[in-house]
C-alpha cells in the first residue's frame, strides 16, 4: 500500500463532511483530493466556503484549506477522473414549505416540497458514481434497503461484503461498488446485542438519547435545544428498529435477507448534548444468561477485524463499566478515539429479562469514522485498488 487511495468527499461542507475531513487528516492509506458540495459552494476555496461554519474542535487541515470545491453533480466528469473512492455525505436542501417540517425544524425523511423524493435523488447520484468505476461508501440512508447493497458494521457483518460481486454483476459495474453505513442511532446498542447472540436475543426495547450533532447542529446554531429535549426525531425510530435486521441477516441468492428472529421496538429522543448517542436497552433472550455470562461475553468479544491492522479499528471494540454511573456521554464518548463502544448498568428486568446502558460517538463511530473503517476494510480485502 505504498500509493495512497485518492479520495473525494461528497457533501464536504456539512457536519459529517467536516468530520470526514478531520478524521482523514494524515490518514496512512487515503488522501483527500476532491471536496464536493452544492453549486452555491462550487468554485470557491474550502476555507472561504467554511468561514463561520467549521464546527470541529480542530482547525481545517492546511492541505484542505486551498482545495477548490466542486459541485457534486455538475462537476461529475471532472471528479471521477480524480478519485478512486468517494465518501457520500450528501444532503439535499430543497425549497421547503411548512408541511414537511417536523417539530425539531428538520425535513421529514424522504419528503421534498416540490414532490421530488429526496432519497431517490441521492440514490441516483451514488449509482452514477459507482457506474463510473468509483467505490462509493455512503453515510446516507438512501440505499440501506437496496437488496444487493451491503449495510456494514465491520465488526458485526463484514462477510456481507461478498455481495459486492453480485452487485457488480447485476449492474454491469467492473470496478465501481456501493456500500452503506447504518444509522447512528443503533451503533451503541447493536454491538452489545451481537456480542450476546449465543444467548438468542428475541425482543429488544430501546430508547435512544441522541446528541444534536446528529441533526448537523451545534448549540450556537440550534439555541432551542439548550436545556431541552425533543421526544421525536423524524425517521429515526423506523431506522433503529429495521436496520439491525439487515445487518444481522444473511446473503441468500442474489440479495441480503433480513433476520426474522429479532423484534425491536424503539423510541428516539433528541437531548441537549453536543456529541454522543446513549441507549437504554431491555432485552429478552431465548436462553437467559447470568450477569457473569453477560460480562464474560462482552469482555472476551472476539473482534473479527483483529489482525487486519486497519488504521481506524480499535483493538478493544467494547468496554464494560462496572460502575453504576458509567458510561457517561461527556466522559466516555471518545473511547478509542470515538471508535469504541461502551456499556454498563447490566441489571435484571422484570418484563424482558436484562437491561443495560450503551454509548457511542455519533459523528465518529456512528457516521464518518464508521464509513472510513468500511473503506479501510474494502481496501484491505482488495475490493478497491
Amino acid at each position: 500500500m505504498n500509493n495512497k487511495l485518492r479520495v473525494g468527499i461528497l457533501g464536504a461542507t456539512g457536519m459529517v463532511g467536516q468530520r470526514f475531513i478531520s478524521l482523514l487528516e494524515n490518514h496512512p492509506w487515503f488522501n483527500v483530493v476532491v471536496l464536493a458540495a452544492s453549486p452555491q459552494s462550487a468554485g470557491k476555496k474550502y476555507e472561504e466556503v467554511m468561514r463561520g461554519r467549521w464546527a470541529m474542535k480542530t482547525p481545517i487541515p492546511e492541505n484542505i484549506k486551498k482545495i477548490v470545491v466542486k459541485a457534486v453533480e455538475e462537476d461529475f466528469d471532472k471528479i471521477v477522473k480524480e478519485v478512486d473512492l468517494v465518501f457520500s455525505a450528501i444532503d439535499i436542501d430543497p425549497v421547503r414549505n411548512s408541511s414537511p417540517i417536523d417539530p425539531s425544524g428538520a425535513l421529514r425523511a424522504g419528503v421534498i416540497s416540490n414532490g421530488v423524493n429526496k432519497q431517490q435523488i441521492i440514490r441516483e447520484i451514488e449509482e452514477r458514481y459507482a457506474a463510473a468505476g468509483i467505490a462509493v461508501v455512503s453515510n446516507n440512508s438512501a440505499h440501506r434497503w437496496t437488496e444487493d447493497v451491503p449495510m456494514i458494521m465491520p465488526e458485526l457483518n463484514e462477510e456481507h461484503l461478498k455481495i459486492i460481486d453480485i452487485q457488480r454483476k447485476n449492474r454491469g459495474w467492473k470496478k465501481g461498488l456501493l456500500v452503506v453505513k447504518p444509522n447512528c442511532s443503533l451503533q451503541s446498542y447493536l454491538p452489545i446485542i451481537y456480542a450476546l447472540k449465543k444467548f438468542g436475543p428475541e425482543v429488544v426495547s430501546v430508547t435512544t438519547l441522541q446528541a444534536i450533532s446528529g441533526a448537523g447542529k451545534t448549540f450556537e446554531t440550534w439555541s432551542e435545544m439548550v436545556d431541552n429535549c425533543i421526544p421525536f426525531i423524524g425517521g429515526e425510530e423506523e431506522k433503529t428498529e429495521r436496520e439491525p435486521l439487515k445487518i444481522l441477516g444473511s446473503i441468500k441468492g442474489k440479495k441480503i435477507v433480513p433476520n426474522k428472529n429479532l423484534n425491536i421496538s424503539a423510541t428516539c429522543i433528541r437531548v441537549a448534548c453536543s456529541n454522543g448517542h446513549m441507549a437504554s436497552v431491555a432485552v429478552k433472550f431465548k436462553k437467559k444468561p447470568t450477569k457473569e455470562q453477560i460480562i464474560d461475553a462482552i469482555e472476551n468479544f472476539k473482534n473479527p477485524l483483529a489482525g487486519l491492522d486497519l488504521p481506524s479499528a480499535p483493538k478493544k471494540f467494547i468496554k464494560y463499566f462496572s460502575e453504576d454511573n458509567r458510561p457517561q456521554t461527556k466522559l466516555d464518548r471518545d473511547y478509542k478515539n470515538g471508535m469504541g463502544i461502551t456499556c454498563g448498568r447490566f441489571r435484571e428486568d422484570s418484563a424482558l429479562g436484562w437491561k443495560f446502558i450503551a454509548l457511542s460517538h455519533n459523528t465518529i463511530r456512528g457516521a464518518a469514522g464508521g464509513a472510513i473503517l468500511i473503506a479501510e476494510l474494502l481496501y484491505k480485502k482488495g475490493y478497491v485498488k
